[in-house]
């Protein structure tokens, strides 16, 4: 009674649980609902088949080609052999052709193609977080140090301990192993002939048996987050032979099975098997705010070429007129000595002076189209490869901006901004996060593997009577069998032949040691994580503080340049006149000309470097989009909002 009453309450129970399997897709059924916050993935298109639906998954998703061609703007900017170049237009160019730009732009695409791999139930390849520094200088170059340098370490790298590079190889992961979301359908179709000599007569009727079968098997296979796996197997046997006792001969032997397992301690669950998922739609906020990292950088570093480029073009104005002076001196000199009021001395004093001021231009102007290469580098797909873009000069139509009052009271404001808006900040936040998620894995690895399962099988059998009985057998047939396979498939719907069972199994681990192991790795990352966070934001304080001293450092050496330009201009006012009357001499005129060069040389260095100290401060306190008007939107789009800016007339 107590077997009919359990059988009578399972049997509804099985089939509601294969109905509802039947009735909804997998893929709601083998992923958890993402967060309201999440970043969808749906900007990773895969292949739309032109002919069946179900042909789509086994097409190949078309990764966008690389593109070499430079956009429009900057052809439209070339006069007559001049590029005639503003600020403005500068970024405008650099976020539609930069390379750097370009190349981070395949990360957001690469981090949805890891989310598609780990809704499969795959292992993370990893999302690379290195950000490429922006092109140096030429003092830079020339001096061994770099401008910039804020952003450029990755955040996610530095919590984790890696490079934040990955490269193609596949990341090993420790703890439970994900299952497989993707469900499959599989088939397998056999034909078998098969003799076999009998010992045994009484069986079979023959001393050889024959025996032909068709297998015709499908099934249909899928797991879920909770540590449910389903499998629905519909076996088809066909059978003939030559058994003279066999009552059914030839006949069809169709069955259906379900079984269901569930994990129960061990892998159960959707916080474990869902980890991958998770960590995935975090990475691919962590691949934009790799992305926006790029922006930033390359955007301050395309500001800092041009304010060089401005600067050194002053520098050569400087060095000119130096030359000018240089040889007015020189000429006055000549006359002097041709009426024989100066020594013949005088003369070669005044063109050593003219050679050192010829060998400054020279360097100031190579020093120039050294610079104009490195920024065409930096606005080109190509660099210099185009010719039109190789042989222009650029003109910089954007002066240098006057120093503005900064004052350390602001530190602890900056220092908050920069904790509010440095996508580093947040990629260390998220990196942390990733890591407590992985860690569930390790904890479930600890426990026990219990797993429970449950087994639903309908069998059946139809046939003709075996034409090979003996005539007057009294072995007869069930009329119930009798039937094609039609037959035998309302006694699978009909439950004539029902088989139940139910069963656990359990595996303990005498001394898990490797778990114990992995979870202790896993424990001292998360550990690492959290200094290495908490060392970002040590780093970020300083970083601020200083950037803010060198901002006022550099306002305040220019204040002292200027200063210094002007009384190198009165002295050598001064100098002439005492020359002219005869109360200086030629060495004095020629040493104060050259020391009002340096001066004013200076003053263009020291308005330089406050422009750099400026960009490197907005950049710290991740204000430097901002400030220059600069969306992600744009940058990830390359194509700038900004209007193109009619160059002069040549």
């Amino acid at each position: 009674m107590r077997k009919q009453n359990f059988l009578h309450l399972i049997r509804p129970a099985a089939a509601l649980a294969l109905s509802l399997v039947l009735a909804f897709p997998p893929s709601l059924a083998a992923e958890l609902p993402p967060p309201a916050d999440a970043v969808r993935a749906d900007r990773f298109d895969l292949p739309h088949s032109r002919g069946a639906w179900f042909l789509r998954p086994y097409r190949r998703p078309e990764v966008p080609p690389v593109r070499l061609e430079n956009s429009s703007r900057l052809e439209s900017l070339l006069r007559a052999g001049i590029l005639y170049l503003s600020l403005a237009d500068a970024i405008a160019i650099a976020l539609e052709n930069n390379l750097d730009l370009e190349l981070s732009r395949y990360t957001p695409m690469i981090a949805q193609a890891d989310l598609l791999r780990a809704r499969a139930g795959g292992l993370l390849r990893g999302v690379p977080t290195t950000v490429r520094a922006a092109a140096q200088s030429v003092q830079a170059q020339v001096a061994g140090g770099a401008t910039g340098g804020a952003g450029v370490t990755s955040a996610q790298a530095a919590t984790s301990g890696g490079d934040g590079g990955v490269g193609g190889a596949v990341i090993t992961q420790t703890g439970v192993a994900v299952p497989t979301l993707d469900p499959f359908v599989f088939s397998s179709t056999t034909i078998g002939h098969r003799s076999s000599p009998q010992s045994n007569t009484v069986t079979t009727g023959t001393t050889a048996l024959v025996f032909d079968t068709r297998q015709y098997n499908f099934g249909y296979q899928q797991n879920f987050l909770s540590g449910t796996s389903l499998t629905f197997a519909w076996n088809n046997s066909y059978f003939q032979s030559n058994n003279r006792n066999s009552v059914i001969n030839p006949g069809w032997n169709p069955s259906a099975q379900l079984q269901i397992t569930q994990r129960l301690l061990q892998g159960f669950g959707f916080a474990v098997n869902s980890r991958n998922i998770r960590v995935a739609r975090n990475n691919l906020r962590v691949s934009e705010l790799t992305f926006k990292q790029q922006v930033m950088v390359t955007v301050a570093g395309v500001v800092n070429l041009y304010w060089d480029l401005v600067s050194l073009n002053e520098d050569v104005k400087v060095r000119r007129k130096a030359l000018e002076v240089a040889r007015k001196f020189y000429e006055d000199n000549k006359a002097q000595v041709a009426i024989g009021t100066l020594a013949p001395i005088e003369i070669v004093r005044a063109e050593a002076r003219v050679a050192q001021a010829e060998q400054d231009l020279t360097n100031a102007e190579t020093a120039l189209l050294q610079q104009e290469t490195i920024l065409k580098n930096a606005l080109s797909r190509t660099g210099v490869a185009s010719p039109s873009i190789a042989a222009a000069r650029i003109v910089p139509t954007d002066r240098l901006s006057e120093p503005e009052p900064e004052r350390l009271d602001r530190l602890q404001e900056m220092i908050d901004l920069a904790f509010r808006s440095r996508p580093d900040v947040e990629q260390a936040r998220i990196g942390l996060q990733n890591n407590r998620i992985q860690i569930a894995g390790s904890r479930s690895q600890l426990l026990p593997s219990l797993d429970l399962t449950a087994t639903l099988q309908n069998n059946s059998l139809a046939g003709s009577r075996n034409a090979l009985l003996p005539p007057g057998s009294p072995a007869a047939p069930d009329p119930f069998f009798i039937g094609g396979y039609g037959t035998a498939l309302a006694q699978l719907f009909r439950r004539n032949f029902p088989d139940y069972s139910i069963g656990f199994n359990l595996s303990i681990p005498i001394r898990n040691r490797t778990a114990q192991a992995d979870y202790v790795r896993d424990q001292i990352s998360l550990r690492q994580a959290e200094l290495n966070q908490q060392r970002l934001h040590n780093d970020i304080r300083v970083n601020v503080q200083n950037a803010l001293i060198a901002v006022i450092q550099a306002r305040a050496r220019y204040e002292s340049a200027v200063k210094e330009r002007r009384l190198q201009e009165q002295t050598l006012d001064a100098e002439n006149k005492k020359y002219a009357l005869g109360a200086s001499t030629a060495f004095q005129v020629v040493q104060t000309q050259r020391d009002l060069a340096q001066a004013q040389a200076g003053e263009v260095a020291a308005l330089a470097a406050y422009n750099r100290a400026r960009v490197q401060l907005d950049l710290q306190t991740a204000q430097i989009l901002d400030k220059y008007g600069v969306t992600i939107e744009e940058a990830r789009e390359a194509r700038s909002r900004r209007p193109i800016q009619t160059p002069p007339a040549p």
